[in-house]
């Protein structure tokens, strides 16, 4: 239950107008995910895979009399002596975060700190949004000096919107200094928005326009010159929807960073997203190599043709060619970049071969990092509108647990939920066996690039073994151990590589189990509230009794509630609504049976 925003936070705020506001940047915490890579970081001491770039470049946009502090919740809770320090607090959040950011518009509400909220979800959904005294969305570089002109001057808006989308030549360079670097895996740049396709369930396009505005090579230099200059060495991700949007811009860009990362030894390792279409740029790839991309993500979704085509993605599709998406990971990979790729399921027109076609598809391909996920509609996109006219859509909030779906799929949802489950228990089993069998694929196809594959000391990689192997479980061992001991005989030079994927198998098969184990609680909730309707309740039975089943069965829930571990639990597990739902639905049942004096069954 939200506080609801009142002018008092604005009229404070400029009542009290000192030399430095003391401006908080929160950042909500993700849910834990594949990409978020929690469990494998956590192997390193290290607490979250990137930077809040969003946020650290509206800082850069502040004037500089306001004093500015990064409360990432990745790294750090919100405490009650940040929000006693703040003037104002500003977030950027996507979708996933939403329960997290409706935790910290609760915190600065009760703390009568204004909120300021910004980023893909608000942009979305600010309508059904509450506690937020001002709206700045969309992309903020023309409007943010505004917003903060009238914000000081007591005449800001509750929402801004961009009035078209920006040059973002004119972006500023992050401020990076906000931050302690070391608590992050990697750190992220952008050089474009947008992005030319239109897939019909992607909101890229309604967010950042069809268009892929870029960079300058020169800001980019400017932006890598930081990061090095404060010191960052190792992986840089190149948060790009779709790195190649702009060909044109892209082969300007990448000779200018490959000079500067050989006369600097190639201190960053780089790695992005793309279209499929990469494969038909040879010259374009060989330059990526030059430059220090060692992975590229790229968007598969299925190996089902006709899928694709109903989900308007073209560039995935060669109609003379069935094998065309099999043989462009191959060619991607050895080139010398691993193709880390995005799955869908609950497609239209996918069928129950599907769940098999995927597995077959990862596996034979070699692609360890395999995100599969269950289709969304997100609103305001095209597969929203299409389903919406066809009354398919579900009236409920997108949930931020992997087993829900938002709409009536073709094929029965129940069918598609445990399709989905198969393939990820079946691709990041209990034992890790098929994920290594893909590891192992992908090094004998993958080209050892010298820069991309630098040595590491033999105590770095056998600390890094024997770290992961005593974190892995007792079925896991044997399948790591024979993985090392191949890559050490046959790729050696790719050893550090493997090691890293370990790591990561690690991780998925966790996250892969947590979603198991979050479904099957689900699914027990149904099964006992449907056992005990069944069994009824003896006639003429009193209060009394009727109170002592009800904390039985609450007790039995209660219980095999704490059998869930601790980490698998997060903001917007749906668990603590799941068991509220049942209780309402337990006590619905034993009173309308105290009343009607009567079994249930």
């Amino acid at each position: 239950m939200h506080y609801i925003a009142g002018d008092f936070r604005t009229d404070t705020f400029v009542r009290g107008l000192v030399a430095m506001p003391k401006t908080l940047l929160i950042y909500p915490k993700h849910p834990p995910t594949y990409w978020g890579h929690n469990y494998a970081l956590d192997l390193l001491g290290i607490k979250a895979a990137f930077p809040p770039l969003g946020l650290l470049t509206v800082a850069a946009m502040f004037p500089p009399d306001y004093d500015l502090r990064v409360v990432d919740l990745n790294i750090n809770p919100l405490e009650d002596s940040d929000l006693e320090w703040a003037d104002l607090a500003f977030t950027s959040s996507m979708i996933v975060q939403r329960p997290s950011l409706d935790q910290v518009i609760d915190q600065c509400n009760l703390a009568h700190v204004p909120v300021i909220a910004g980023g893909p979800h608000p942009t979305t959904f600010f309508e059904e949004m509450e506690g937020v005294s001002h709206f700045v969305l969309d992309e903020v570089e023309e409007t943010f000096p505004t917003f903060l002109q009238e914000l000081e001057s007591g005449t800001a808006k509750h929402i801004y919107r961009a009035p078209r989308k920006p040059d973002i030549t004119l972006t500023p360079l992050p401020r990076f200094d906000l931050i302690n670097m070391s608590d992050y895996y990697s750190m992220c740049l952008q050089f474009s928005r947008g992005c030319p396709f239109d897939c019909e369930f992607c909101d890229i396009t309604k967010l950042y326009g069809r268009v892929s505005r870029t960079k300058s090579p020169e800001q980019m230099i400017a932006e890598f010159d930081h990061l090095f200059e404060l010191g960052w060495r190792g992986p840089l991700f190149l948060v790009d929807d779709n790195f190649i949007g702009n060909k044109r811009e892209v082969t300007r860009l990448l000779p200018v960073v490959a000079e500067w990362q050989q006369e600097r030894g190639h201190p960053f390792s780089l790695y992005t997203e793309a279209s499929v279409n990469l494969v038909r740029m040879n010259d374009l790839m060989d330059t990526m190599i030059s430059a220090g991309f060692d992975t590229v993500f790229l968007g598969i979704e299925t190996p089902n043709p006709k899928a694709l085509k109903k989900m308007k993605k073209p560039q995935n599709i060669n109609m003379r060619d069935d094998n065309y998406l099999f043989k462009s990971v191959r060619k991607i990979q050895q080139k010398g970049m691993q193709v880390q790729g995005g799955f869908i399921l609950g497609l239209d027109d996918d069928d129950e071969d599907a769940f098999d076609a995927q597995i077959e598809f990862i596996q034979e391909a070699g692609i360890p990092i395999a995100l599969v996920g269950l289709l969304t509609a997100v609103k305001g996109t095209n597969l929203w509108n299409r389903l919406e006219r066809e009354n398919r859509l579900i009236d409920t909030p997108i949930e931020i647990n992997a087993t829900s779906l938002n709409f009536k799929p073709q094929m029965d949802p129940e069918t598609v939920v445990e399709g989905y489950l198969r393939v990820i228990g079946t691709i990041y089993d209990s034992t890790l066996e098929n994920y290594f069998d893909r590891c192992l694929t992908l090094l004998e196809n993958l080209n050892p690039v010298p820069h991309l594959h630098k040595p590491v000391s033999q105590y770095a990689l056998f600390m890094g073994i024997m770290g992961i192997r005593q974190r892995m479980t007792s079925r896991q061992q044997p399948a790591f151990s024979r993985f090392i001991a191949k890559v050490s005989k046959n790729h050696p030079r790719l050893l550090p590589l493997a090691v890293s994927l370990a790591a990561t198998g690690y991780h998925c098969e966790k996250i892969t189990r947590q979603h198991t184990v979050m479904r099957e609680f689900k699914q027990y909730l149904t099964s006992e509230l449907a056992r005990i309707e069944q069994a009824g309740i003896p006639p003429m039975s009193t209060s009394e009794a009727v109170d002592k089943l009800r904390q039985q069965a609450l007790y039995r829930i209660n219980t095999r509630e704490k059998t869930i571990p601790e980490e698998f639990r997060y903001a917007g597990d749906g668990i603590t609504e799941a068991i509220s739902d049942f209780q309402l639905a337990l006590d619905t049942m034993f009173d309308r049976a105290l009343a009607d004096d009567m079994p249930l069954a």
